[in-house]
Order: C-alpha cells, then structure tokens, then sequence
C-alpha cells in the first residue's frame, strides 16, 4: 500500500477532518479501517499509519528492545503513550485531539502528504516553503541515490 499525493484541508472547530478521497481509497482497496497516529520522531507533523503498518513497525521496533533495559523500555513507552487510535466515521472524518493539534502546531490548516505507507499531516503554514532548497535537494537525492552498498 502507498500513498501518493499533497492535499490541503481545514479542521472544523472541533478538530475533525475529512482524510482525503484518494487516501481513503487506497485505505479500502486494502481492507485497511484502523488508523494510528501519532507525532512524527523528527518533525512537527502527524502521521497516520494504517494499522497493518503501525504493527509492522512495532513488530520491528520490539525486535530490537530487550525488555531488561530500562532504557529501551522507556523509548518504547514514550513511541507507544504518544500514539492514538483512529477509525473514520461514516463521512470519512476523523478526530485530531487538541493535544496532537498543539504537538504538530496545527490550527486549522494542514496538508495531508502520502509519503509511500503512511501519511503526513502538517500545518500548511509550515509546507509553504519547500522543506529543502532545490539545490540541497537535489544534491542529496544524487547522493542517497549513487550511495553504494
């Protein structure tokens, strides 16, 4: 499953969104109904996750902690406590909680972008520049792409 696509939306006043058509469609040609987000790692956006990949990238997570460390238990409690169960309702709209609108600094207007098995929800005011200058963009997509292994 992948997402491909750039959509701009509002929030209503009570923090629900409709997910884009072309989202929900890939959604239900997947036989997907359970959304996950949670804050992004790096950035100050959302991310949607459908279940089958949130639980793949717990599987891969878990892998990796052992459940002797207090450390990685803690990372893990943190990634987990962080994340929200999603279904969209009959019209397709879902609820964004005013805390994960504060995390992403969203206020009405976000853009939904696909990035390949999840989708990112930013506050459009933060998508009006591209997130590199053209040069730096390319120069490092020639680099990752010309990396050896």
């Amino acid at each position: 499953m992948r997402f491909l696509g750039n959509i701009e939306a509002k929030t209503d006043a009570k923090g629900r969104i409709f997910l884009p058509a072309i989202f929900r469609k890939v959604l239900q040609a997947a036989g997907e109904e359970v959304l996950v987000m949670r804050k992004d790692v790096h950035q100050r956006c959302l991310v949607l996750y459908p279940e089958s990949t949130w639980n793949r990238r717990m599987d891969a997570l878990l892998e990796k902690i052992n459940e002797w460390d207090d450390v990685g238990q803690q990372v893990l409690r943190q990634y987990v406590s962080e994340a929200e169960v999603l279904t969209l309702d009959g019209n397709g709209r879902f609820l964004i909680p005013k805390r994960y609108l504060q995390m992403a600094d969203i206020e009405q207007g976000v853009r939904f972008i696909g990035i390949n098995d999840a989708i990112e929800i930013w506050a459009v005011e933060k998508t009006q520049q591209p997130f590199l200058p053209q040069e730096e963009f390319a120069e490092k997509l020639k680099a990752i792409m010309t990396e050896t292994f």
